[in-house]
């Protein structure tokens, strides 16, 4: 648990330093750090490197003139539980924030909407034990497994996100569902896969979400 202490020792010292350069009327900058930690929605499964969520995240906040790295902690096929299990050294020391997007794999395997909730709380509570400042983002499910497992998934982002005071973007999909506007035009913003977005579609997700990661960002400086 030693780094740990370092982690609160280097943000304390970066506070001082901020407090310096303003006393001094010195301007001061510095980059925030935000770990993406998710499933193959976050790692940009079937994309070129550059087309990613993360990359076209990372290109966004930049044309909206912020000063932040997004790092890519996706891995494809990862559950709450493997997001759970490899949290702690996603939150290294230079970590500023992250957006917390898990939940799709769960859903696919028809895990018990209990365990998932779980372990993103236990996500949560080791973000709080690391200050780091967390946007947490929804999935809604299908209506494949019945009425009373579609209400305890979707509900769970909400009921978390407001147990721990942190801020929600409802749906990772969002921004694709609403320029789509049906389920069928859906289609085209989706690899052939039919799960995952294409290029454009991820571009429309960005767009619709990175105004709640530009006030993530904001909030973690």
């Amino acid at each position: 648990m030693g780094y740990r202490l370092g982690y609160g020792a280097a943000r304390s010292l970066r506070n001082l330093s901020l407090a310096i350069g303003v006393f001094s009327g010195a301007a001061y900058a510095e980059t925030v750090t935000i770990a993406a930690l998710g499933d193959s929605l976050t790692a940009g499964y079937g994309l070129p490197r550059d087309q990613g969520f993360v990359p076209q995240l990372q290109a966004w906040l930049e044309a909206a003139g912020a000063d932040a790295v997004i790092l890519n902690a996706g891995v494809s096929g990862d559950t709450t539980a493997g997001g759970l299990s490899r949290v702690d050294w996603t939150l290294t020391p230079d970590v500023d924030a992250m957006i917390l997007t898990l939940g799709g794999n769960d859903y696919l395997r028809g895990l018990d909407p209990a365990v998932s909730r779980a372990n993103l709380e236990g996500i949560l509570q080791k973000a709080v034990a690391a200050e780091v400042d967390v946007l947490v983002v929804g999935l809604t499910a299908g209506a494949n497994y019945g009425p009373e497992f579609k209400t305890a998934f979707d509900a769970m982002y909400a009921d978390l996100a407001a147990q721990y005071a942190v801020p929600l973007f409802p749906t990772f999909f969002a921004g694709l569902l609403a320029e789509a506007g049906t389920q069928d035009a859906v289609l085209q913003f989706m690899q052939s896969d039919g799960i995952h977005p294409n290029e454009d579609g991820v571009k429309l997700i960005v767009a619709a979400m990175g105004p709640s990661v530009l006030e993530l960002v904001e909030t973690a400086r």
